[in-house]
């Protein structure tokens, strides 16, 4: 299982006030990762294009740097204050924060590089970022029955849907299909499932052991050997990924 990046509050860097910015702007959005500026041979877990953190008004968050993570929030001067809900109490020192960009120092002496995007959701259901949107991200503590296996499946293309639906409600001209963890290749104009030797190790961490990983991988086989899944008439692909992920949850019902 992959380590969510651990940060610590680090004195040489609060000592370092010249380099933190005490910006009074509003925290509570929702931030994707850009980029590292700094050694990111050095951090313990690398961000990728679908690392979010989403900080809402009333305090609560949700992230994945590597793993998903949920718990509260707060901001103390030019630190980012999380409580995880698995006990842990994490401090980011502030960087940068300008309207729409958000720099986080690391305990390794990185920034992780953020910017924002349209974070307003009419329901927790629809917020793909949510933690009930979310559960297929948390690792199985025991080995799980065959409707426990479809339930984290359907969770996932639950996930899927309101992802693309979150695009196209926006007017994204794109979004990142390739670094979420998926046992499904996501083209332009369709999907494939992947290979089991194939399937990114982060997908495989969330199982309790490699069998209840290929036992799911095996129903979603199933699936797409026998089912047909009819693609949208539409030149809007969002469009397109919202339907089939759609009849994909109908299926493992």
């Amino acid at each position: 299982m992959r380590k969510i990046i651990s940060i610590t509050l680090i004195t040489a860097m609060l000592t370092q006030s010249n380099c933190i910015l005490k910006s009074k702007g509003r925290l509570d959005k929702l931030w994707f990762y850009i980029h590292t500026t700094g050694d990111i041979q050095n951090e313990e877990a690398a961000a990728t294009p679908a690392s979010f953190l989403h900080l809402e008004a009333n305090g609560s968050y949700t992230r994945d740097f590597g793993s998903f993570d949920y718990g509260h929030w707060k901001r103390k001067d030019s630190l980012l204050l999380l409580t995880s809900e698995r006990g842990a109490n994490i401090a980011f020192p502030i960087k940068s924060f300008f309207a729409n960009e958000l720099g986080l120092v690391t305990a390794k002496g990185n920034v992780l590089n953020f910017e924002s995007q349209p974070g307003k959701f009419a329901s927790v259901a629809d917020n793909p970022f949510s933690i009930n949107n979310n559960q297929w991200r948390l690792p199985a503590t025991k080995k799980e029955s065959e409707p426990e296996l479809k339930q984290r499946l359907r969770n996932h293309c639950r996930f899927q849907e309101v992802y693309f639906k979150w695009a196209l409600d926006n007017g994204l001209p794109e979004v990142d299909v390739r670094s979420t963890p998926s046992p499904l290749k996501i083209y332009g104009n369709g999907f494939a499932l992947k290979e089991f030797d194939q399937l990114p190790s982060t997908w495989r961490s969330y199982f309790f052991d490699e069998e209840d990983c290929l036992k799911a991988n095996n129903i979603l086989k199933d699936i797409f050997q026998k089912a047909d899944i009819g693609w949208a008439h539409t030149d809007n692909r969002f469009k397109m990924f919202v339907s089939a992920f759609q009849q994909l949850q109908q299926q493992l019902k």
